[in-house]
């Protein structure tokens, strides 16, 4: 043996022109560091949080130049995605009708009923008076036709129309333990 390390190994391998085998290299040589770092030999220590390695110590997935479920996705794509899986198409989409409830019925009709809950084909609308109710009760089929062409069919059956909240007497300078209240109509 000389003193020359470099003469004992022999000829030096070929490389690559476009620098290839060198990222190669370094990706590797990276990549093994890593799990010695973390005291493993990439054996068998599951994956926790904040690990680089698969299940059960595989070695990570290096990613394409083709795009997989791995690489960043849009908001939008993943939103529509977790809607679907979560089943709740019908209520965002209900929901949807509550921000665009002025076109809908019209103007003059949303000055006065607002929509405040819907629940099994069935939405809750709140009028600021019973005159209100009234008249919302006599367009409610309307109203519902309308809904079931944005929504789809049968998406909404049932319009439970209500009149306005009652002044509440259960606080203040005239209100009496275990009293009715006053017992008139409000609207």
């Amino acid at each position: 043996m000389s003193a020359d390390p470099e003469k004992d190994a022999g000829p030096a391998p070929e490389h690559e022109e476009t620098g290839l085998d060198l990222a190669r290299s370094i990706a590797r040589a990276l990549a093994g560091g890593a799990s010695r770092r973390r005291g493993g030999s990439g054996g068998a220590r599951p994956a926790g949080p904040g690990r680089r390695f698969g299940r059960w110590g595989e070695p990570p997935q290096a990613s394409g130049a083709h795009p997989d479920e791995r690489d960043p996705q849009l908001l939008d794509s993943t939103i529509g995605r977790l809607i679907d899986d979560q089943g709740w198409g019908t209520d965002v989409r209900v929901h949807g009708v509550f921000s665009r409830w002025d076109r809908i019925v019209g103007r003059g009709v949303a000055e006065h009923c607002r929509p405040e809950a819907f629940a099994e084909a069935k939405l809750v609308v709140r009028t600021d008076s019973t005159a209100w109710a009234t008249q919302m009760r006599m367009l409610a089929p309307t109203v519902v036709r309308r809904l079931n062409e944005e929504l789809g069919d049968d998406t909404v059956k049932v319009i439970d129309v209500r009149g306005p909240h009652g002044p509440s007497w259960k606080r203040g300078p005239r209100s009496v333990r275990d009293g009715r209240g006053p017992r008139d109509t409000y609207g």
